[in-house]
């Protein structure tokens, strides 16, 4: 990957006021920091990186053109606008184009699954990004994912995706980055008549528990005295 070039000037802390004039002037606030060297807060051309965002992804390698050197990084955080979804703060992280680092790479589904369009299945995306490990040089704008050729009840893993030269994938070998499954069967709900069928089916339903309101049995099994008979009186003596 190309560096892309951005004129970075350097500036103090500033207050809530100085960055609402700073962003007014179409800059966004950053800061620059790592390989031990002492953050730097600076100001960027808010519309040119943009510009290098959309054109070389979140990974973009970048050479920030300061007064006494330029510094290369890569975008370790972008805060942007709830609104606008205009950057509005930028995180640079220094790196060294000799040593390898970890990032993670967005993957891009290209093709029609033929489980899905010859089978009508359901493609389900599992995964959106991966992460390698490579040089910052190396880092890819994005990984393709070819479903092409994915059937019905098949799914395509990180260890199905095409080796790049000089990208380690570090993500779970078995992830399952996408798969065609068969649609769920919907519940039809039963109408009133066979609702009612239902309940008038023999078994269908508990018997009541009836609950006697005459004496208990005795435990010898002996029937308790019928209503109305007379309790025995004792003989006389």
């Amino acid at each position: 990957m190309k560096e892309a070039i951005i004129n970075a000037d350097v500036r103090e802390v500033s207050t809530k006021h100085s960055l609402k004039v700073l962003r007014k002037d179409g800059k966004v606030p950053a800061v620059y920091y790592g390989h031990h060297e002492k953050p730097i807060s600076i100001a960027i051309e808010a519309k040119l990186f943009d510009t290098i965002i959309k054109k070389d992804g979140a990974n973009a390698l970048i050479s920030l053109q300061m007064k006494d050197a330029a510094k290369t990084a890569i975008v370790k955080q972008i805060q942007r606008d709830c609104i606008s979804q205009k950057p509005i703060h930028v995180d640079f992280q220094a790196v060294s184009l000799q040593e390898k680092i970890e990032v993670k790479v967005s993957l891009h589904i290209q093709g029609i699954a033929p489980g899905v369009k010859n089978s009508g299945g359901i493609l389900e995306h599992l995964m959106r990004d991966i992460a390698v490990q490579c040089l910052p040089t190396n880092i890819p704008h994005n990984i393709v994912v070819d479903i092409s050729s994915l059937e019905l009840n098949h799914s395509i893993t990180v260890k199905d995706l095409p080796r790049i030269e000089g990208v380690e994938f570090l993500s779970d070998e078995n992830a399952i980055i996408v798969n065609v499954v068969v649609p769920a069967a919907e519940e039809v709900p039963a109408t009133p008549a066979e609702a009612a069928a239902a309940a008038a089916t023999p078994g269908s339903t508990a018997e009541p528990e009836v609950i006697s309101k005459g004496k208990k049995d005795k435990e010898d099994g002996a029937a308790a005295p019928a209503a109305g008979d007379k309790k025995a009186e004792p003989a006389k003596k």
